[in-house]
Protein backbone atom coordinates (compact mmCIF):
# COMPACT_ATOMS: atom_id res chain seq x y z
CA UNK A 1 0.00 0.00 0.00
CA UNK A 2 2.76 2.51 0.55
CA UNK A 3 4.07 1.96 -2.92
CA UNK A 4 1.05 3.06 -4.25
CA UNK A 5 0.98 5.82 -1.90
CA UNK A 6 4.39 6.69 -3.45
CA UNK A 7 3.27 6.38 -6.53
CA UNK A 8 0.19 8.16 -6.65
CA UNK A 9 1.96 11.43 -4.72
CA UNK A 10 4.93 11.65 -6.72
CA UNK A 11 4.13 13.83 -9.50
CA UNK A 12 7.76 12.95 -11.49
CA UNK A 13 6.48 9.63 -11.31
CA UNK A 14 2.51 10.35 -12.24
CA UNK A 15 2.74 12.66 -15.32
CA UNK A 16 4.69 10.67 -16.91
CA UNK A 17 2.92 7.76 -16.82
CA UNK A 18 -0.51 9.30 -17.28
CA UNK A 19 1.59 11.65 -20.53
CA UNK A 20 2.19 8.09 -21.82
CA UNK A 21 -1.30 6.57 -21.12
CA UNK A 22 -2.97 9.05 -23.19
CA UNK A 23 -0.40 8.49 -26.02
CA UNK A 24 -0.79 5.00 -26.05
CA UNK A 25 -4.57 5.07 -26.23
CA UNK A 26 -4.87 7.93 -28.56
CA UNK A 27 -2.76 5.50 -30.92
CA UNK A 28 -4.77 2.92 -29.97
CA UNK A 29 -8.02 4.22 -30.72
CA UNK A 30 -6.60 5.72 -33.83
CA UNK A 31 -5.64 2.26 -35.31
CA UNK A 32 -7.97 0.24 -33.90
CA UNK A 33 -10.54 2.32 -35.53
CA UNK A 34 -8.77 2.20 -38.71
CA UNK A 35 -8.49 -1.79 -38.54
CA UNK A 36 -12.37 -1.72 -38.14
CA UNK A 37 -12.75 0.22 -41.19
CA UNK A 38 -10.31 -2.12 -42.85
CA UNK A 39 -11.14 -5.53 -41.76
CA UNK A 40 -15.11 -5.02 -40.96
CA UNK A 41 -16.61 -2.61 -42.24
CA UNK A 42 -15.79 -2.32 -45.45
CA UNK A 43 -15.72 -5.94 -46.69
CA UNK A 44 -18.80 -6.52 -44.43
CA UNK A 45 -20.69 -3.41 -46.81
CA UNK A 46 -18.93 -4.74 -49.98
CA UNK A 47 -20.90 -8.03 -49.52
CA UNK A 48 -24.32 -6.65 -47.74
CA UNK A 49 -25.36 -3.64 -49.68
CA UNK A 50 -25.75 -3.25 -53.33
CA UNK A 51 -22.30 -1.68 -55.14
CA UNK A 52 -23.42 1.87 -55.36
CA UNK A 53 -24.26 2.23 -51.80
CA UNK A 54 -21.10 1.10 -50.50
CA UNK A 55 -19.14 4.57 -50.66
CA UNK A 56 -21.76 6.36 -49.58
CA UNK A 57 -22.10 4.85 -46.18
CA UNK A 58 -18.34 4.32 -45.99
CA UNK A 59 -18.24 7.75 -45.58
CA UNK A 60 -20.97 7.91 -43.02
CA UNK A 61 -18.59 6.04 -40.90
CA UNK A 62 -15.75 7.71 -41.66
CA UNK A 63 -16.92 11.15 -41.25
CA UNK A 64 -17.43 10.46 -37.63
CA UNK A 65 -13.97 8.43 -37.68
CA UNK A 66 -12.46 11.71 -38.89
CA UNK A 67 -13.62 13.74 -35.97
CA UNK A 68 -12.19 11.73 -33.69
CA UNK A 69 -8.88 11.51 -35.56
CA UNK A 70 -8.34 14.88 -35.74
CA UNK A 71 -8.34 15.56 -31.75
CA UNK A 72 -6.19 12.34 -31.81
CA UNK A 73 -3.98 14.24 -33.80
CA UNK A 74 -3.34 16.71 -32.12
CA UNK A 75 -3.13 14.53 -28.44
CA UNK A 76 -0.41 11.83 -30.18
CA UNK A 77 1.48 14.59 -31.60
CA UNK A 78 1.68 16.67 -27.69
CA UNK A 79 1.72 14.05 -25.72
CA UNK A 80 4.55 12.03 -28.11
CA UNK A 81 6.16 15.42 -27.53
CA UNK A 82 5.92 15.63 -23.76
CA UNK A 83 7.29 11.28 -23.73
CA UNK A 84 10.66 12.42 -25.77
CA UNK A 85 11.19 14.71 -22.87
CA UNK A 86 10.72 12.27 -20.34
CA UNK A 87 12.79 9.63 -21.81
CA UNK A 88 15.33 11.75 -22.34
CA UNK A 89 15.87 12.75 -18.63
CA UNK A 90 15.61 9.25 -17.63
CA UNK A 91 18.40 8.69 -19.91
CA UNK A 92 20.37 11.12 -19.41
CA UNK A 93 19.89 10.00 -15.60
CA UNK A 94 21.05 6.89 -16.22
CA UNK A 95 24.01 6.87 -18.47
CA UNK A 96 24.68 11.09 -18.05
CA UNK A 97 24.55 11.17 -21.67
CA UNK A 98 21.14 12.47 -23.43
CA UNK A 99 19.36 10.78 -26.21
CA UNK A 100 21.46 12.55 -28.82
CA UNK A 101 24.29 9.79 -28.01
CA UNK A 102 21.99 6.83 -28.60
CA UNK A 103 22.42 6.16 -32.34
CA UNK A 104 19.90 3.31 -32.23
CA UNK A 105 16.96 5.47 -30.75
CA UNK A 106 17.01 8.45 -32.76
CA UNK A 107 17.41 6.10 -36.04
CA UNK A 108 13.98 4.37 -34.90
CA UNK A 109 12.49 7.76 -33.65
CA UNK A 110 13.43 9.37 -36.70
CA UNK A 111 12.09 6.40 -38.59
CA UNK A 112 8.47 6.28 -36.41
CA UNK A 113 8.45 10.06 -37.09
CA UNK A 114 8.69 9.50 -40.64
CA UNK A 115 5.85 7.17 -40.35
CA UNK A 116 3.60 9.25 -38.60
CA UNK A 117 4.09 11.87 -40.99
CA UNK A 118 3.09 9.96 -43.77
CA UNK A 119 0.35 8.49 -42.22
CA UNK A 120 -0.98 12.38 -41.24
CA UNK A 121 -0.89 13.46 -44.48
CA UNK A 122 -2.58 10.77 -45.51
CA UNK A 123 -5.76 11.56 -43.42
CA UNK A 124 -5.29 14.97 -43.86
CA UNK A 125 -5.31 14.09 -48.20
CA UNK A 126 -8.46 12.09 -47.18
CA UNK A 127 -10.01 15.24 -45.06
CA UNK A 128 -9.05 18.40 -47.47
CA UNK A 129 -9.47 16.27 -51.08
CA UNK A 130 -12.81 14.60 -50.62
CA UNK A 131 -14.01 12.37 -52.86
CA UNK A 132 -18.09 12.94 -53.60
CA UNK A 133 -19.32 11.14 -56.35
CA UNK A 134 -20.64 13.19 -58.90
CA UNK A 135 -21.74 9.96 -61.00
CA UNK A 136 -19.27 11.45 -64.04
CA UNK A 137 -16.63 8.64 -63.09
CA UNK A 138 -15.75 6.07 -64.88
CA UNK A 139 -16.90 2.28 -64.42
CA UNK A 140 -13.22 1.53 -62.94
CA UNK A 141 -13.30 4.85 -60.89
CA UNK A 142 -16.68 3.29 -59.15
CA UNK A 143 -15.05 0.27 -58.99
CA UNK A 144 -12.22 1.27 -57.08
CA UNK A 145 -14.24 3.43 -55.09
CA UNK A 146 -16.28 0.60 -54.20
CA UNK A 147 -13.14 -1.69 -53.14
CA UNK A 148 -11.53 0.90 -50.83
CA UNK A 149 -14.40 3.69 -50.55
CA UNK A 150 -11.78 5.49 -47.87
CA UNK A 151 -9.14 6.61 -49.85
CA UNK A 152 -5.29 4.95 -48.38
CA UNK A 153 -7.19 2.84 -45.89
CA UNK A 154 -5.37 -0.09 -46.04
CA UNK A 155 -1.51 1.84 -46.76
CA UNK A 156 -2.75 3.87 -43.93
CA UNK A 157 -3.65 0.68 -41.34
CA UNK A 158 -0.17 -0.22 -42.77
CA UNK A 159 2.05 2.74 -41.48
CA UNK A 160 0.05 2.38 -38.41
CA UNK A 161 1.55 -1.00 -37.53
CA UNK A 162 5.05 -0.22 -38.43
CA UNK A 163 4.53 3.01 -35.82
CA UNK A 164 3.19 0.50 -33.35
CA UNK A 165 6.35 -1.59 -34.12
CA UNK A 166 8.55 1.18 -33.91
CA UNK A 167 7.10 2.06 -30.07
CA UNK A 168 7.96 -0.80 -29.28
CA UNK A 169 11.71 -1.17 -30.32
CA UNK A 170 12.43 2.35 -28.83
CA UNK A 171 10.58 1.38 -25.37
CA UNK A 172 13.17 -1.81 -25.44
CA UNK A 173 16.36 0.78 -26.39
CA UNK A 174 15.94 3.01 -23.53
CA UNK A 175 15.38 0.71 -20.22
Amino acid sequence: MDALQSLLTDFNQLIPIINHWFHLVSAVIWIGGLAFLVMAVTPALQTSVPKEDVKPIADAFYRHYKRIVGVLLVVILFTGGINLHYVNKMVTSQTELGLQHHAKYLIIFFIKLVLVLSILTLFLYTVIFRTDSTGDESEEEREEQRREPVPFQRAALWIGLFIILCASALKHLHQ
